[in-house]
């Protein structure tokens, strides 16, 4: 019941968030919300074989040394070079 009206449910359905609180600008999800939702563990994805698929779906014969390339030169910016806000070596860049 919500607001005085009977809602049904599809068992079918299911409604999914993704926080990243760490981002300028983001916060935490309210606790009266968090409550709503089960949390999931996730895992860090493969840079190098996600940046070959792009690639070669973007016509490059040799996607994957270029991929490995990419992934290690964006590592080694994101290690050696300043931390500013508008350096982002993430899966975006």
């Amino acid at each position: 019941e919500f607001e005085g009206s009977e809602i049904g449910l599809d068992a079918r359905c299911c409604v999914f968030i993704t926080m990243n609180p760490g981002y300028a600008g983001r916060s935490e999800l309210p606790d009266n919300l968090k409550a709503l939702f089960r949390p999931c563990a996730m895992m860090v994805p493969d840079y190098a074989l996600i940046g070959e698929i792009s690639l070669m779906s973007f016509g490059f014969k040799r996607g994957r040394p270029l991929a490995r390339k990419m992934v290690a030169t964006f590592k080694l910016c994101s290690e050696q070079l300043s931390a500013q806000d508008h350096y982002d070596y993430g899966m975006r860049a």
